[in-house]
């Protein structure tokens, strides 16, 4: 297994953007991704699209250590969404080097969201990013089948179906699903690890994927079989928000711990 692996924004969110690039490159991560755009209203707004200075802190930073950056995030289309208006935060994104973009399907109407994510595969194309709809069990695209469908349909060579463990399990989802899926269809892959029981209501679900998901390899999740059934070569993200063990150990100690883990789960394959 040859993965490159990067260290995802939400793992470490405690820390503004110029500080995840050093934490991921301070950690030994091969690359970093970064959250332009909140994912709710509640969380910290950092000024990161445009010619801001934290914009051109996080650029210094990518050049003084030599890491680049995998993934931006997170662009929700909705019914009344303009896809148009995303043109700023991937512009800043291929100025960081982003090659790229995770999307999230808040839309019940499966023909308009797959209207829209082509859409937004030809504005993200512009800049040679790549779009990845993400499958999570509270949006409207709620598992990796229809995720895999909405994608078809929208028929653009740079879009691709996110694979988030924690997020293709809870939907229900199994490795088994994964080989039927065009290899072209795969741009990166999130990893993480969770309880084997699921949460029963969306308020469980909600915060074990956002606040307490666990390290590969100490949790029931089938990180074995997705891995087993992915390309060899995919870039993996750890997507591993832990806010109990982060109030406790650093940044760079609790990833670097994270990375280590991620690294003997692959070996074991």
């Amino acid at each position: 297994m040859s993965h490159p692996i990067g260290l995802a924004a939400l793992t470490v969110l405690e820390l503004a953007p110029p500080d995840m690039v050093s934490c991921a490159a301070d950690a030994g991560f091969d690359c970093v991704g970064l959250r332009l755009i909140p994912a709710t209203a509640e969380e910290i707004q950092h000024p990161m699209i445009g010619d801001t200075p934290l914009v051109r802190e996080t650029g210094r930073r990518l050049e003084q250590t030599g890491m680049r950056v995998l993934d931006i995030e997170i662009f929700r289309l909705r019914p009344d969404t303009v896809v148009a208006d995303y043109d700023p935060p991937l512009a800043t994104g291929a100025r960081l080097g982003a090659t790229q973009a995770l999307v999230a399907g808040n839309d019940p109407v499966e023909s308009r969201l797959a209207e829209h994510f082509a859409a937004f595969c030809e504005l993200a194309e512009r800049y040679g990013i790549g779009a990845n709809l993400e499958p999570m069990p509270w949006t409207d695209c709620q598992n990796f089948a229809k995720g895999v469908r909405i994608v078809k349909a929208a028929a653009h060579a740079n879009g691709g179906v996110l694979i988030d463990p924690i997020h293709f399990d809870r939907g229900g989802s199994t490795a088994a699903e994964i080989p039927a899926v065009p290899r072209t269809l795969f741009r990166y892959a999130q990893l993480c690890d969770a309880p084997a029981e699921r949460p029963t209501d969306v308020k469980g679900l909600l915060h074990q994927a956002r606040a307490e998901r666990l390290m590969p390899g100490d949790g029931g999740l089938d990180l074995r079989g997705i891995l087993r059934a992915l390309p060899a070569d995919l870039p993996l993200s750890l997507e591993i928000p832990m806010e109990t063990l982060a109030k406790s150990v650093p940044a760079v100690k609790r990833t670097r711990q994270m990375l280590d883990k991620t690294r003997a789960l692959l070996a074991s394959l």
